[in-house]
């Protein structure tokens, strides 16, 4: 069954270091900017790479978190 989540396939993530942001973009997840020279996620669906999307790693986590429900783990103290 397909994932209501992920309407064009799963997603194709790969890291950008910091040397290789050379342009700004605007994160989808906070809309705030993402400034050349800063490391982040670029995010790329499978069935439309048009629609590939820069992230800040702490938004795209945050986001995949909402889309499948999972909640952070409490530490054992």
């Amino acid at each position: 069954m397909p994932d209501p989540h992920a309407p064009f396939g799963d997603e194709i993530v790969s890291p950008i270091q910091p040397y290789q942001a050379r342009k700004a973009y605007v994160c989808p997840g906070c809309t705030a900017p993402i400034d050349s020279g800063v490391g982040h996620l670029v995010v790329i669906p499978e069935l439309a790479p048009d629609l590939r999307r820069h992230w800040h790693r702490g938004c795209w986590y945050k986001e995949q978190r909402r889309r499948h429900g999972v909640t952070p783990r409490s530490s054992a103290s």
